[in-house]
């Protein structure tokens, strides 16, 4: 009786591995004219917000911490993408208020969301 409970236990849990959905993962970011693309393996939930002249994006899904600098008309502008009880929070901060405007789309299998920048 024991094994046979054993038995449904494993059975259970390979169905639930099988059926769940996969991971959100951040593949790769890269610095563009005027903005950042962040490649996902899938579409990310995400939610951003101008706060005060500071671009916050929060990605619903796993990566490595990573940051960074650009420049936007000619002056430097800082990126951190961190972990956060959320996802990855990419921020985006400059000397003077900066406003962003993100949109995500599949490009070749995989999902870029673009991040421009704008004083």
């Amino acid at each position: 009786m024991l094994s046979l409970a054993l038995f449904g236990v494993l059975v259970g849990l390979m169905i639930g591995r099988l059926t769940a959905p996969e991971e959100r993962v951040l593949e790769q970011v890269e610095v563009v004219q005027g903005g950042l693309d962040l490649w996902f393996n899938e579409e990310p939930k995400l939610h951003g917000e101008n706060v005060e002249g500071t671009v916050a994006v929060v990605f619903q899904a796993t990566g490595k911490a990573a940051r960074g600098q650009l420049m936007l008309q000619g002056k430097p502008v800082g990126w951190r993408l961190r972990k956060s009880e959320e996802g990855l929070l990419l921020t985006v901060v400059a000397a003077r208020a900066l406003q962003g405007e993100w949109a995500g789309a599949e490009d070749a299998g995989r999902w870029r969301v673009q991040v421009r920048l704008h004083e």
